[in-house]
């Protein structure tokens, strides 16, 4: 019988992508917050979408990941400047 690998499990069902932009560590670590919130949103909408999740619940839960969101950008004091 063939084992599960976990570890390719884990990347099918939670993609990262590597890092462009320029290296400041708290951009690095706001980048991955980024990336998990915009995962964590599509299997949120994915559930609405098929109806086992309310459209106020999926709202609720996509608000409260857009605070914590913000609430990362400014403890890591995330510049708002477009041009960077």
């Amino acid at each position: 019988m063939v084992q599960p690998n976990y570890e390719d499990k884990n990347r099918f069902l939670y993609p990262r992508d590597r890092y462009h932009g320029k290296f400041q560590p708290n951009n690095l670590v706001f980048n991955a917050n980024l990336q998990e919130f915009t995962q964590r949103v599509s299997y949120i909408v994915n559930l609405e979408t098929a109806g086992k999740l309310s459209p106020e619940i999926a709202f609720g839960q996509i608000d409260a990941l857009w605070k914590q969101l913000e609430d990362s950008k400014n403890k890591l004091e995330i510049s708002s400047d477009l041009s960077v």
